[in-house]
This record gives C-alpha cells, structure tokens and sequence, in this order.
C-alpha cells in the first residue's frame, strides 16, 4: 500500500514538473518568436523636444513607426544619429516594469535622455521601433539582429530622403538586439560613417548566461526545450544566428564596442571577439558595473562618449 502511494505521489510530481516545464517553455518561446509590447510611455514633448511621427519600410517593406527629432541648430551641417532599442523594448527603450523585470534586476533604459542630449548637442534623431515591436508592424519572429537588419537599413534609406539630413554624416546607436542589427547591416550598405553598438552579443551565448543567471541549475534544464520550441516555430538555430561573421564584412565604417565588465548575461570574451572581427571596430569600451542593464545606462548616462566619437569622424 504504501509503494503505490509513494509511485501514486511520485506520478503527481513529475506530472506538475512537467507541467510547470511546458508553461516555462512556452512563455519564454513566445518572448523570444514574438515578445509582449511595450506601449510608448511618453513622447519627445514631454521634455521640451519638437518632433514629427514618421512611418517608412523596413528594407524588405515592413512597415516601421518612429519619431524624428530635429536638431537644436544648424551648426552640424545636417549630421543625425539613428537609435535602434533591445529585444522586447521599444524605441523609448525598456521599461523594466514587469515582473520578470523585477527577477532579474532589469531598471529602466530610457533612449529619451540620450536622444534629447543628442538634439542639444546639434544633431538630428530618429527613433524608431524595430519589427515586431512597439507601433511597428509585426513580421515574427525575432532573429535577434538578423532580419531586423532590414529595419535598420530601412532607417537609413528614410532618412537619405530628408533634405534636412545630411546623408554622408550619418551614425547609428544600437543596443543589445539593436546593436546586433547594425552588425548585420553594415555589410550592407556605406551609408553609416560611424556607429556605436551597446553590448551586442552572440545569441546562443547570452540565453545560456541569461537562463543559468534567471534560473540556475534549472535553466540549463530548460533552455535546450526553449531552443528547440524556437527552432520549431521560426526555422531558425539559435547557434546559427553569428553576428561575428557579419561583422567581418562591416567595411570602412568605425564602430566603437561598449560592454559592462561583469555583466553576468554577457561576457569580455564575447565582447572581444566581436569587436576583432569589425574591421574598424574600437574598444571594447568596458564600463564598471555587475549587471547587463549598467552597459546600457552607460552612454545613456554619458551622452558625451557619444558626441565626442561621433565628432571624430564626420
């Protein structure tokens, strides 16, 4: 009797673990094909900045919603920077208002304050939102730099198109997803005379830090069952996804690496490689601090790393 009730128990066990399983899964496939969006929570506005609401095509004719945010003055001869935002954010940035948000350690990254030192500091800003996120139209699922390239490149042909915009002083900013979409697109186009890329990474190597920091021993448990429900849906492998390769073929343009020193979801090592592999790559830039988000905050916080990189080359 009591046997059957020990394999009675240890049947209910495994069936709630697995149950538990399955939900963990789903949730984070679903984040990772498609994530929740973040709504706008504020405007340009809301800190004094005059800007248009614009739409354009992504390169292979997504339709993409932004903000451009024209400059304070005119002594920069028409030079504009591009914003690109991190998976599940939108072009204000992240929120971090959730609770996994709040399991994580996330804080909040707000590409606002950048954009509005930028305009002081002369230059022309266009945020937007990257495919499947924010206002933009939805085209899953995320390939993590790969197809939201295509939104970057899109950018970058819209803004050739304003007269107030001088095309040969270009630059783009991209974080995390953003960043590794400017890795690849670089090779294809000459258009950016110089770019800033926040803590982009080899995607197979952050979910592994990432799952393991969130979950521990559990998190290597679940992660192969998140990749394969990924590679599932999208027909894509994460290990495929190599914006090193990209970056190889990035050409002439400079691009100043920037990475948080004990960031536990990043490495140094990962860093380095993808700032070897850009032809002209710079840094890393390695900042202080024991969390990813820090990377971030970084520029967000000194806007003038920014400006004084940009001035060096247009």
């Amino acid at each position: 009797m009591t046997f059957k009730r020990v394999m009675k128990f240890l049947g209910l066990l495994f069936g709630f673990l697995a149950g538990v399983t399955a939900v963990i899964v789903a949730w984070f496939t679903r984040r990772m094909v498609a994530p929740a969006r973040q709504p706008l929570w504020a405007t340009p506005s809301e800190m004094g900045l005059a800007f248009e609401n614009v739409q354009f095509p992504a390169k292979d004719g997504v339709r993409l919603s932004g903000w451009f945010i024209p400059a304070a003055g005119s002594e920069r001869g028409g030079a504009s920077i591009i914003l690109v935002h991190g998976w599940a954010w939108n072009r204000l940035g992240d929120a971090a208002g959730d609770l996994l948000a709040d399991l994580s350690g996330m804080t909040p990254v707000e590409l606002l304050r950048l954009a509005h030192a930028l305009h002081y500091e002369g230059y022309h800003v266009l945020m937007f939102d990257l495919r499947n996120h924010g206002e933009s139209a939805a085209q899953p699922p995320v390939t993590f730099g790969l197809t939201e390239a295509n939104d970057l490149l899109g950018a970058i042909a819209y803004m050739e198109t304003r007269p107030e915009v001088n095309a040969k002083r270009l630059g783009v900013i991209g974080f995390s997803m953003g960043a590794n979409a400017l890795l690849y697109a670089l090779p294809q186009t000459i258009a950016v005379c110089a770019a800033i890329a926040v803590q982009p990474t080899t995607i197979s190597s952050f979910a592994e830090a990432y799952a393991t920091d969130l979950m521990g021993l559990p998190g290597r448990v679940i992660l192969p069952l998140v990749e394969a429900a990924y590679t599932a849906i999208s027909g894509v492998r994460l290990t495929a996804l190599q914006p090193a390769f990209a970056a190889a073929g990035a050409g002439a343009t400079p691009v100043l690496f920037i990475q948080c020193k004990e960031d536990p979801w990043g490495s140094m090592e990962d860093a380095n490689r993808l700032a070897a592999a850009t032809p002209l790559g710079e840094g890393p830039l390695y900042v202080d601090g024991s969390h990813h988000y820090q990377g971030y905050q970084y520029l967000v916080e000194n806007p003038r790393i920014a400006v004084a990189y940009f001035e060096q080359y247009f």
